[in-house]
């Protein structure tokens, strides 16, 4: 038996926040966030720390609450039409070599909220160069391609057509076409109050992890 991290007040915490998304109803709720999200999550991550250094140890799980792997709760409003002050999920990301804002990186993620609950491994939306050393990686290594991706399904977008400078008639032309490299299973709420989450999260990490590895090589990051 292993520890129960989240409790069902997580997702009722994050249900009243997606009806009331506002700063005077988060204030009055701030220490609900705190003790049902923000310490539970902080927790996990400190105690994922060991087992992920194990698949990689260049990856980087910090448990600190505030620049740490778990994302603030606000939203950056400034370029959406969405005005809405605060996220209603709560995510962590473990990426390989750098940082969030240091270009694009591969990763393990894992989320909680409001209708949503997600874990999985990847690139999400990288920038044009990175996308492009994706790219040539899996052209030009199509069976590592096939390999790191065994078992998996990969989800995000794609373009509707090859994108310039690849062959159209490439084997693996549909993979050339993401613009996202993404693996992802959903995190139910009975699977989150779980006892063996933290063991399940760890196996799919080390399922999920020649995917990591393949794009980290691709980005020239060590794995």
């Amino acid at each position: 038996m292993g520890d129960i991290y989240f409790t069902p007040e997580l997702f009722a915490f994050f249900d009243g926040l997606a009806a009331n998304n506002d700063r005077d109803w988060f204030n009055a709720n701030k220490a609900r966030y705190e003790t049902a999200v923000r310490a539970p999550f902080v927790r996990f991550i400190s105690d994922l720390q060991p087992h992920l250094d194990k698949i990689s140890p260049h990856l980087v799980v910090d448990p600190r609450p505030t620049g740490g792997s778990m994302f603030r709760i606000h939203r950056d409003t400034r370029f959406s039409k969405d005005k809405t002050p605060y996220k209603t999920w709560a995510a962590v990301f473990f990426p390989v070599g750098r940082g969030r804002t240091e270009g694009a990186a591969p990763g393990f993620f894992f989320s909680l909220g409001h209708g949503r609950g997600g874990a999985g491994a990847g690139v999400w939306r990288p920038d044009p160069a990175s996308l492009r050393k994706i790219r040539d990686a899996i052209a030009e290594d199509a069976d590592g391609w096939r390999k790191a991706t065994k078992g998996l399904e990969i989800g995000g977008e794609s373009l509707t057509r090859a994108p310039k400078g690849y062959d159209p008639a490439h084997p693996l032309i549909e993979d050339l076409k993401r613009k996202d490299f993404i693996t992802r299973v959903e995190i139910t709420p009975e699977m989150a109050c779980a006892d063996d989450l933290l063991e399940r999260y760890v196996t799919l990490c080390r399922k999920t992890a020649p995917l990591a590895a393949f794009l980290a090589g691709a980005l020239e990051l060590d794995w």
